[in-house]
């Protein structure tokens, strides 16, 4: 009876033993579980989230990789508009290089005129709402390119009423040489006519046919035509561009909007 008893005994220490070490496997078990989760959904939560901004380049079509969590789609497309699409010429306005060139905008001078306020003011309002990324260099770009349109603007106009009238060109403070030549006598405005094609023959190909256009034109009933259109075109509408300050699309600009991604590829054709 006593081994009998004592067997028992010595089961049932067994058994209990047995459980409390497959209670405490379990608890490592799901203890190493519950860290693998933390660790893995901490991994994906540092992982950048990604989508896709379509753009294009003179020989590209590209795919951009940006991160949502720091810049929006719209943030994108802002500095790319600025970047891309507001490269050039902001204002579109017609050039005068002869005789029917300045009859056609003098003719035209009023409808001209219309467009180029239309032109502006839908230029002015794209920038003034324009979302861009919040950076120094960004935000200094939009202002930059903003305070381009507004010069730009009142330039063209100036040079394109000055067509008819130049006279109007005497309101401004800029490339006086040029305003003055053309509202002084023919011997004025010749001698500034002269120095005007000498410099344009010293960059040019073929000097000579340069100055040889001048003399004919010197010699021609529609001599102060040809000098107001040599005058306002190369003369003053040069000069007073140069005076208009617009951001560098260089290869810092390049490289700053290449860096909102975190890769981009690139389908080009050859060029």
């Amino acid at each position: 009876m006593k081994i009998i008893l004592s067997f028992l005994l010595f089961s049932t220490l067994l058994s209990c033993s047995k459980e409390k070490q497959v209670s405490s496997d379990n608890t490592s078990i799901e203890s190493l579980t519950t860290a693998d989760t933390i660790k893995n959904d901490t991994l994906k939560s540092d992982q950048p989230k990604e989508e896709i901004f379509k753009f294009v380049t003179e020989l590209c079509d590209n795919r951009g990789y940006y991160d949502i969590s720091k810049y929006s789609r719209e943030e994108i497309e802002g500095v790319y508009t600025l970047w891309f699409e507001l490269n050039g010429s902001l204002l579109d306005t017609p050039s005068v290089f002869n005789l029917n060139d300045l009859q056609e905008i003098r003719r035209d001078k009023d409808k001209i005129l219309a467009k180029l306020d239309k032109d502006f003011a839908e230029k002015k309002a794209l920038l003034q709402n324009l979302k861009v990324v919040n950076t120094p260099y960004w935000q200094n770009i939009k202002k930059l390119k903003y305070k381009e349109l507004i010069q730009r603007y009142e330039m063209e106009k100036l040079q394109i009423l000055a067509y008819s009238d130049p006279s109007v060109l005497l309101k401004s403070n800029i490339c006086k040489v040029f305003s003055k030549a053309l509202n002084s006598d023919d011997e004025q405005m010749v001698k500034e006519w002269r120095n005007l094609r000498e410099q344009m023959s010293k960059q040019n190909a073929d000097p000579e046919r340069i100055m040889t256009d001048f003399n004919n034109h010197l010699n021609s009933p529609d001599k102060r035509d040809y000098a107001i259109i040599d005058l306002i075109t190369f003369g003053w509408g040069n000069c007073a561009n140069d005076k208009i300050p617009s951001p560098p699309h260089d290869e810092k600009m390049n490289n700053e909007f290449n860096s909102l991604f975190i890769k981009v590829d690139s389908d080009c054709d050859e060029p």
